[in-house]
């Protein structure tokens, strides 16, 4: 049986009403980022992103705080992105 690797925590909103989101993860698998957030509604906000990324069945768009930064370099690792 192979054995399944468990998502990295980094970070998670100090400020956060309910204590739990947003939050920052790693999957150590893959390098793949996974990011707890509230989900972004607002009508023109959504049309803007889906006019450059158009959000495919199953996908949402997420907000995380600027302050929460720190978390998303700490998950990149220092490493250049390889952004395509």
């Amino acid at each position: 049986m192979e054995a399944i690797m468990a998502l990295r925590f980094i970070g998670i909103d100090g400020t956060s009403e309910h204590g739990g989101c947003p939050s920052v993860w790693v999957d150590d698998e893959d390098g793949s980022f996974v990011i707890q957030g509230v989900v972004v509604t607002d009508p023109a906000k959504v049309r803007q992103v889906a006019a450059r990324s158009p959000l495919a069945p199953g996908e949402m768009i997420v907000r995380l705080p600027a302050h929460m930064r720190g978390y998303l370099l700490e998950a990149c690792d220092g490493r250049v992105p390889d952004a395509g």
